[in-house]
């Protein structure tokens, strides 16, 4: 039988990995659904190639125009939050939530309640709600498998053991593109410098989270709720090679990592052929050219998101909201130009020490703080304009 598939994002960076591996194993998939937040050009030809039965874009305006992309098919064009909705709880049985941001929360949600296997790419939906998730997957039989490559592989080295024997967890780090950078330099960093990572492809947005390193400590969030660790037992190490993805340390020393090339398509690869495997198309690993896989520690000083990120942890309740959504408002303003590098950890602190909300109940209650955060937030920029 084939997997049933929707793809929650389907025209971003981790949507077209997805589609990308799909197109290639087209025997072992049937796509249901597909969604985008405005491409509509994008997604009408993604649901084409694919057989997609229902397509759904986020923006209304752009509905005209996926419905004229999409005429001759039987796939449906939609608009809305209840297609949205529909699209993740309907009829797949395996959800890509690869939307960006807290507009992905109530769609994730949704596939959690209706016990699908989901598979989260979304970092912010464990970040903001993650005990509301998990405890909504336990009830329903949902069953998440992590995406990102740092959960993905823990995920992998954590296969056959017993978590009650593991002593920690180490998420590695590129270190981003400013990782032997000074202070003084970084303070004077632009938009380009800062996107220009050197393993990986990515967004804008999560460019700029890997060069401040506040990737890394959403990254620590996520798998304090995925893996059920504490965070004093999930530590971060700097890796400029990105080979070894992560590692998870046992109670007899043992310490089992998982290697790959950085292509997010073999994480993706992973979770839509789980409990199989599938090929993939990424680059295989040559060590012997390698030669050498370095580490550091990572410098807390220069990164001071790795601090607050932990401090929000520590903190719960509403401090992990008000980290993210303080941090997508400043890295939104860095990418405008309208506050300096620095000031996207600095305006983050002050939402911290500044905005105190009541703990959560519900992903409603979620939103709404991360509404209220957004328009406190204004509050603290621009700061330093570049």
């Amino acid at each position: 039988m084939k997997r049933k598939i929707s793809i929650l994002g389907a025209t971003g960076s981790v949507g077209t990995s997805t589609l990308d591996l799909i197109e290639r194993s087209p025997d072992r998939f049937e796509v249901i659904a597909l969604t985008a937040a405005s491409n509509a050009a994008a997604l009408a030809k993604a649901a084409r190639r694919t057989g997609a039965k229902l397509a759904v874009i986020a923006d209304e305006s752009k509905l005209a125009e996926l419905q004229r992309g999409l005429e001759g098919t039987d796939c449906l064009a939609a608009t809305g939050p209840e297609a949205l909705l529909e699209a993740a709880a309907g009829e797949a049985e395996w959800v890509m939530a690869a939307i960006v941001g807290c507009a992905g929360l109530e769609p994730v949600m949704a596939a959690v309640e209706a016990g699908r296997t989901l598979a989260l790419a979304n970092k912010e939906a464990l970040v903001t709600a993650g005990s509301l998730m998990t405890d909504a997957a336990a009830r329903a039989g949902a069953t998440i498998l992590p995406v990102d490559s740092e959960h993905n592989a823990i995920f992998q080295c954590l296969a056959g053991s017993r978590l009650q024997d593991v002593s920690r967890l180490v998420l590695t780090a590129s270190g981003g593109p400013f990782r032997t950078a000074s202070a003084s330099d970084m303070a004077r960093a632009t938009p380009e410098q800062a996107v220009a990572h050197p393993n990986w492809s990515m967004g804008a947005k999560i460019s700029v989270d890997s060069a401040t390193m506040m990737n890394k400590g959403l990254e620590l969030i996520e798998a304090h709720h995925l893996f059920g660790l504490p965070g004093e037992r999930i530590t971060i190490l700097v890796h400029p090679q990105s080979v070894i993805h992560s590692l998870v340390e046992y109670v007899d020393g043992s310490v089992i990592a998982q290697l790959g090339s950085p292509d997010m398509r073999i994480p993706i690869a992973h979770a839509l052929a789980w409990p199989e495997r599938m090929p993939t198309p990424a680059q295989r690993l040559d060590l012997a050219s390698i030669g050498t896989l370095a580490f550091e520690e990572p410098d807390a000083q220069r990164f001071p998101a790795l601090t607050l990120s932990r401090d929000a942890l520590m903190a719960g309740g509403a401090a992990p909201i008000v980290l993210n959504a303080a941090n997508e408002m400043a890295v939104a303003a860095f990418l405008d130009r309208r506050i300096g590098f620095a000031d996207i950890a600095k305006s983050v602190a002050q939402a911290l020490d500044t905005i105190d909300l009541p703990a959560p109940d519900s992903i409603a209650d979620v939103i709404d703080i991360d509404r209220e955060v957004r328009e406190k937030a204004r509050e603290f920029m621009p700061l330093t304009a570049i």
